[in-house]
């Protein structure tokens, strides 16, 4: 397998091809001796503080490129194969934590739900789950990118009104195999609104008393994702391990 190696943030980043899309993977210094890793499922760059953190305390980071960030279902099984993948031949933990951004949250909602059996945690902040509000915006939210959308999935307004596939009806996957959620959100996101994504996340969590950590950011719109310290989140991370 062909790879390049450079440097991402002070750690060893390893660049090659995975069923021909490009695939990255960054070693931590002293990895932790079961290899746990963050599979971060869109927007690699982006607001990476946390993962960085991950990486000082020995965990590994990997992405694979999708076709299109708005998740087409080849995609996610492309994501669930990279995550067996690492696992068969670089020795990385089965299981694996989630980090997904806007976007990117949706995915790791679709992936969790392809293969909960190998999620550690699902860290979800500010994330699309609900086609009618994003992008389409027929709620609250601005309404944006559905000409991409439709471009990508072929998903009219007329074609969502009795759609059943929207991330947040994966949800009950999430909640039958237990798979634990941290959910980060804005209450002022007028992008992704809380009340017709995140907070229907939370809500179905919560009446059927699985586990999930939320913290909701006061006066905070969809950016900046994360958080200014991210202590409850790697303790959550820690004890889906243990």
């Amino acid at each position: 397998m062909e790879m390049k190696e450079s440097v991402w943030n002070g750690f060893q980043l390893l660049e090659f091809s995975f069923e021909e899309h490009d695939a990255i993977l960054v070693v931590p210094n002293q990895p932790t001796g079961d290899k746990r890793w963050l599979f971060k499922t869109e927007y690699f760059n982006a607001f990476p503080a946390f993962e960085i953190e991950m990486l000082e305390k020995g965990y590994y980071l990997a992405h694979v490129k999708n076709t299109t960030r708005w998740c087409l279902p080849e995609d996610t099984q492309r994501q669930v194969r990279f995550a067996e993948f690492l696992h068969r031949e670089f020795g990385l933990h089965k299981k694996f934590v989630t980090v997904g951004m806007s976007c990117g949250g949706m995915q790791a909602i679709y992936l969790a739900a392809a293969a909960p059996e190998r999620v550690a945690l699902c860290y979800v902040d500010a994330p699309v789950l609900n086609f009618l509000s994003v992008p389409y915006g027929l709620g609250t939210g601005y309404g944006s990118n559905f000409k991409e959308f439709f471009a990508h999935r072929g998903l009219s307004v007329a074609d969502l009104i009795n759609y059943r596939y929207h991330p947040i009806d994966c949800v009950p996957k999430l909640i039958e195999n237990r798979v634990p959620v941290f959910l980060i959100c804005g209450d002022s996101d007028h992008i992704v609104p809380y009340g017709e994504n995140g907070e229907l996340l939370y809500k179905m969590y919560q009446e059927a008393d699985a586990p999930i950590y939320h913290i909701l950011k006061p006066r905070c719109d969809h950016h900046p994702h994360g958080l200014e310290d991210n202590t409850p989140l790697i303790e959550a991370v820690e004890k889906s391990y243990a």
